[in-house]
């Protein structure tokens, strides 16, 4: 008997099967075309993904045009001595928090003086968590020039590489919308000035 697939959808709006794995379009390849319109770019600060984010935006023939690079910041010592994450953040809230995920972004897009710059850390499992801090717990930051960095909040049910696989989606499912809403705006721009 062939196993059945069920579609779960996570709060950024991206569908995913029971691994984890994408059932969107092409995510990353919508996205691209977007920042390339935009003339933006775009860069990753990674821990608990170990570089997905970034392995999927470079899946994409041109991507040199807009991806700048990315950091896997698996240590709380990478993440001070690379992106610059403060000691007393990592301290007072952990390496798996919103002000972590915050920091990494900042830190990343400043590192790379990027457009945009997306984080990931998290509990990937299957263990490593707690009561408070669950397996599956992961924050998502992401950073624009010109405006404060913000995170989302996920708690993923999958294994690891489905925690895994659940995160990145939702990170570019991000970055996907927020290149969106510029296109929009900018569209909407254009159309008020004729």
């Amino acid at each position: 008997m062939e196993p059945m697939t069920e579609t779960t959808t996570v709060a950024t709006g991206g569908a995913m099967d029971t691994t984890g794995e994408s059932v969107l379009p092409n995510a990353e390849a919508r996205l691209g075309a977007l920042l390339l319109a935009l003339g933006w770019t775009v860069c990753t600060a990674e821990s608990c993904t170990g570089g997905l984010v970034a392995h999927r935006l470079t899946n994409i023939a041109g991507s040199s045009a807009y991806v700048l690079g990315g950091v896997v910041t698996y240590s709380n010592a990478a993440k001070e001595k690379l992106i610059g994450v403060r000691r007393e953040t990592l301290i007072a809230y952990g390496a798996v928090s919103e002000q972590t995920a915050c920091e990494m972004a900042e830190g990343a897009r400043a590192l790379f003086d990027a457009d945009l710059a997306v984080s990931i850390t998290g509990i990937a499992g299957p263990g490593g968590g707690t009561p408070e801090k669950p397996v599956g717990l992961t924050y998502i930051g992401l950073a624009q020039r010109g405006a404060a960095a913000q995170a989302r909040r996920h708690v993923w049910e999958f294994d690891r590489v489905g925690n895994k696989n659940a995160s990145a989606e939702a990170a570019l499912a991000w970055l996907l919308e927020r290149a969106l809403a510029a296109a929009n705006q900018a569209s909407s721009a254009r159309d008020s000035g004729r």
